[in-house]
């Protein structure tokens, strides 16, 4: 089953989830920008698509609306369209409940969550992005079913409530990871020396950590409350208090988990 589909926004998902719809044969009919430049530049990768600056689709072809777009806009936004009759209007967000939708022109709403991280410069195989599915009428339901099944084989239907859990652990485990990436690379480029002598174990403990469970695959001073080194550490951070606070808030954490 193939749909033609509205996507509105030109962000990072935007940028990858339009060409990979119409990869997998859908059609991809105009993509909204408040910035018209960014929606023509978007559709330079596609067929068909229209690039489009107001918010009336009255007369659009589509049948679903994908909202990608950041979590601030989202409501202000779905109150503005104006959308054709049996229209279906849906969200990528994984922290903003469903009935944010509640009071669009859509005739039926629901969720179109792609549990990834997302960077344009960067290519995506959607076969391996899992993708959370909601909404109240079944039929639609089953609609958004096909559209992502079409994607990936990794659907999942969940209701607002646990998809927020689901964000959350979702920003432990990418967002914050990186960003504790990001320090030990400002660490090393500080005393000069190099970041790649670090990838091999980087790769090694998200292998194990998924091979064993994070909790199995926990090393370090903190486990093995070896206090020395733990403070030795915390004095080496003291050029920069919040780093150093962190590490300490941190390793507690680890202490008091096992």
């Amino acid at each position: 089953m193939k749909f033609k589909v509205a996507i509105l926004g030109t962000g990072n998902v935007a940028w990858h989830l339009a060409p990979a719809l119409e990869e997998a044969g859908h059609t991809v009919t105009e993509i909204y920008g408040r910035d018209l430049t960014k929606a023509k530049s978007l559709i330079k990768n596609l067929y068909t698509a229209e690039a489009k600056e107001d918010l009336d689709f009255s007369e659009s072809e589509a049948e679903i609306y994908i909202l990608a777009v950041s979590d601030q806009a989202i409501s202000d936004l779905a109150d503005e369209l104006i959308l054709p009759e049996e229209s279906i209007l849906v969200h990528t967000s994984g922290s903003v409940p469903m009935d944010i939708l509640g009071y669009s022109s859509a005739a039926y709403t629901g969720i179109f969550y792609p549990l990834q991280t997302f960077t344009k410069d960067r290519k995506m195989d959607f076969e391996e992005v899992p993708f959370l599915l909601e909404s109240d009428d079944q039929e639609t339901l089953q609609k958004l079913k096909k559209l992502a099944k079409s994607l990936s084989p990794l659907q999942y239907t969940i209701k607002s409530k646990d998809r927020m859990a689901l964000h959350i652990a979702a920003v432990f485990a990418s967002n914050f990871s990186n960003h504790m990436l990001r320090l030990a690379e400002e660490i090393m480029n500080r005393k000069g020396l190099d970041y790649e002598m670090l990838k091999p174990l980087i790769i090694e403990t998200i292998s194990k950590s998924l091979e064993l469970g994070a909790k199995r695959a926990q090393t370090g001073p903190a486990l093995r409350a070896d206090f020395t080194t733990l403070e030795a550490h915390y004095q080496f951070l003291n050029y920069n208090e919040q780093v150093a606070e962190l590490y300490k808030l941190i390793s507690q954490d680890i202490i008091d988990s096992n």
